[in-house]
């Protein structure tokens, strides 16, 4: 039987081939009773992944396809997730301005954190898994220990409030501000580089595997690639006709994906700059922003979390490019 390309359902998730043989992938999708796909996060060996929509997180077992545990707790949409390095802890955050950290072995709530005054819009623990950086609406990037749950400190008067990332050492934080993308050091607080370029908001930002360069996209539609020792941008990816709400590289950073609200994954050649192939998932047009995209460990399948309340996985060794709108 021949390999196919799988589209899933959060209510009913399906991930492992066997288990979706039997019907064309578009047939095996179903609108979530609980909304959209806001937000994803898989664990670094590509184990487990989890889904948050409008009230709930879903952790899945990637292997088998099975539902390990839903997460209740957030009273308002949850709008980011992030998992430790270790894999022990779930972090999420949403709009009712809350951070939860959940055991992901159990699905039991830890502790939750409060502080920001608007909702949180993303999540990212340092290497180490120390720490958690949180960026909220309210402006500020707050810095919390993971092991008590204690606010370590916060950036202020900031203008941006959708992305953040560390270094793959912990030394460089990434984040959005407005228009422009800033380099904070770790170790004394103080900006590094500035980036700008973007003609809108910045909504997204990833480092490169390697840390030597830094992805970032937002309301433009264009996605920027920069050198993170010298603050120089290195080219500008065009092809998107919407705003880029998610990034992420493959593990050899060699290739970049980005999901965007006009309905289409891009992969891009990060060397040089070239589309690769346009990935574009069967669904309501009037719902088919993809909201979130993470790369497995093998960098060969890419997951898509869709506004019509779908998980898709994608084989991009075998996606082709498809014709352009006329």
């Amino acid at each position: 039987m021949k390999k196919k390309l799988l589209t899933v359902a959060v209510a009913g998730f399906c991930l492992a081939a066997p288990y979706c043989s039997a019907q064309e992938p578009s047939e095996r999708a179903n609108r979530d009773a609980h909304g959209e796909v806001l937000c994803m996060a898989i664990t670094e060996d590509g184990q487990t992944l989890a889904s948050g929509t409008w009230d709930r997180i879903t952790l899945w077992n990637v292997a088998t396809g099975k539902e390990l545990h839903t997460l209740k707790g957030h009273e308002r949409e949850i709008r980011s997730l992030a998992f430790s390095p270790d894999k022990r802890v779930l972090a999420s955050g949403g709009r009712d301005m809350t951070i939860r950290f959940w055991d992901v072995a159990t699905g039991k709530e830890l502790r939750t954190l409060t502080g920001h005054s608007e909702r949180i819009a993303t999540l990212a623990f340092s290497p180490d898994g120390k720490t958690l950086a949180s960026g909220s609406w309210d402006k500020t990037i707050k810095f919390w220990d993971v092991a008590n749950g204690k606010e370590l400190r916060t950036l202020t008067g900031l203008g941006g409030r959708r992305g953040v990332a560390f270094s793959s050492n912990g030394k460089t934080l990434a984040s959005d501000d407005d228009r422009t993308v800033i380099l904070w050091d770790m170790a004394s607080g103080k900006e590094r580089f500035t980036f700008k370029g973007h003609r809108q908001a910045v909504f997204t930002v990833a480092f490169a595997p390697d840390g030597k360069s830094l992805a970032s996209a937002g309301d433009d539609s264009t996605v920027k690639l920069w050198d993170v020792a010298t603050g120089t941008e290195l080219r500008t990816l065009t092809g998107h006709t919407d705003a880029i709400g998610s990034l992420t590289f493959t593990p050899d950073g060699k290739s970049l994906a980005s999901g965007s609200n006009d309905g289409t994954v891009k992969l891009w050649d990060v060397v040089t700059g070239k589309e690769r192939a346009t990935l574009r998932p069967k669904s309501d047009p009037k719902a088919n922003r993809v909201h979130a995209v993470v790369f497995l460990p093998d960098g060969k399948t890419l997951i898509l979390g869709i506004m019509d309340g779908t998980v898709r996985l994608w084989d991009v060794t075998t996606a082709t490019q498809q014709p352009r709108d006329k």
